[in-house]
């Protein structure tokens, strides 16, 4: 088990913490890099930020779009470039065929992958296998433990 008193590398520890700016708006700080979240105007935020859907798809698509770069250079295939564009929605359970749950509302995230450059067919089928394997993808596919604890101030 993981002490979250326990310091752990400054660098990969994610910081959300509330601005004061808003109801919704948060400082997420990891080592040098900050960034901010926050909610659309609609729903009460300042839509200064990505909300936190649209953060989780940028993860994904980042590391998709990574690991097709990373797989295309180490088997020199000619990928000029790869484009990722994701959406979030929920839909009735009973619409997805492949899915165990039959009953209720579930997440779908559609991730449609543009791939530029002089390749066969065979490389582009190879390319959309790989991308199913990006590790937050199979993050997303899997079963994640998350332990919560509240720390002291």
């Amino acid at each position: 088990m993981t002490d979250p008193n326990e310091p752990a590398d400054p660098t990969r520890t994610v910081v959300v913490r509330e601005t004061g700016r808003g109801q919704f708006q948060q400082e997420i700080i990891c080592g040098p890099l900050h960034l901010v979240a926050d909610e659309p105007a609609g729903v009460g935020g300042q839509d200064s930020g990505l909300g936190p859907y649209e953060l989780l798809l940028a993860s994904l698509g980042a590391c998709t779009a990574m690991t097709l770069r990373l797989y295309a250079d180490r088997k020199h295939l000619p990928l000029k470039s790869a484009q990722v564009r994701l959406r979030h929605s929920r839909i009735r359970a009973e619409d997805c065929a492949e899915c165990e749950t039959k009953s209720g509302m579930i997440d779908r995230i559609d991730r449609a992958i543009t791939l530029e450059g002089d390749l066969s067919d065979e490389q582009r089928t190879r390319l959309m296998e790989i991308a199913d394997k990006c590790p937050v993808h199979r993050t997303l596919k899997g079963e994640i433990d998350i332990q919560t604890f509240q720390q002291e101030n």
